[in-house]
């Protein structure tokens, strides 16, 4: 059975009503419907609560895809939490904290492949920080010129758009495939683009913010050489 996901097309979504379609042997809960972002393309799945009616809530430590096709969303409960049962309708709500500030770092790193236009072999977003590897054999990267090229584009507060595609027109067009390792989910008949208008364009599931202003001050923090043609760079917010 698959996931309505929500955040594909509001990231802003900070709760939805839901029900219980399946609740699996280590007690996680499939949902009709979700807004919590599960684990994929280097970036956490979100952590929360499902609110049961007699309002008692139900910690969510994560949500994780059950299949490959990533249409599926188990949500975890934290340990010694009550069961639900399937049929049960929820109130599912995200730690927006959180996810609000994975959302500036995703898109900061967007700008980051924007900025550093090399094949990516890697990459993490977290709370207020994350990185990009990059297939790239030049070791004299310069942290204060990259910073200054992000700070330009989220100055910019350029909007942040999305689009489908089928996957014939993304097999058409193959350097919209930014990452090496991570290749975006097919097979579903299309594919979810993210636009930073005038800067970036590539396929993307994760969430993001709606202009790059809203990502606020970042900066390069370090640039690792990890390989001979891999460099790995960290950004900061704040």
């Amino acid at each position: 059975m698959s996931t309505e996901r929500l955040f594909l097309d509001n990231s802003y979504l900070q709760e939805c009503e839901a029900r219980v379609v399946a609740v699996r042997a280590d007690n996680s809960v499939i949902l009709d419907r979700t807004i919590f972002y599960a684990t994929s393309g280097g970036q956490p799945g979100d952590s929360g609560a499902l609110i049961r009616q007699d309002g008692a809530p139900i910690a969510i430590a994560t949500a994780m895809f059950t299949d490959q096709a990533k249409t599926e969303i188990a949500h975890t409960p934290v340990p010694g939490t009550p069961p639900l049962a399937v049929g049960d309708t929820v109130t599912a709500r995200i730690d927006w904290g959180r996810r609000f500030a994975r959302m500036r770092v995703h898109t900061a790193l967007h700008l980051l492949s924007a900025a550093l236009p090399y094949p990516v072999t890697g990459g993490s977003v977290g709370d207020g920080d994350g990185r990009l590897d990059f297939d790239i054999p030049e070791s004299n990267l310069d942290k204060d010129a990259i910073t200054a090229r992000l700070a330009e584009m989220i100055v910019s507060n350029a909007p942040v758009t999305q689009r489908w595609i089928t996957d014939a027109e993304l097999d058409a067009n193959p350097g919209l495939v930014k990452t090496m390792s991570v290749r975006p989910p097919v097979g579903t008949g299309h594919v979810r683009l993210i636009e930073i208008v005038g800067l970036d364009l590539q396929p993307c599931g994760g969430t993001h913010v709606r202009a790059t202003g809203e990502i606020g001050a970042a900066r390069v923090t370090q640039i690792e050489k990890k390989g001979k043609q891999n460099r790995r760079v960290r950004i900061a917010l704040g």
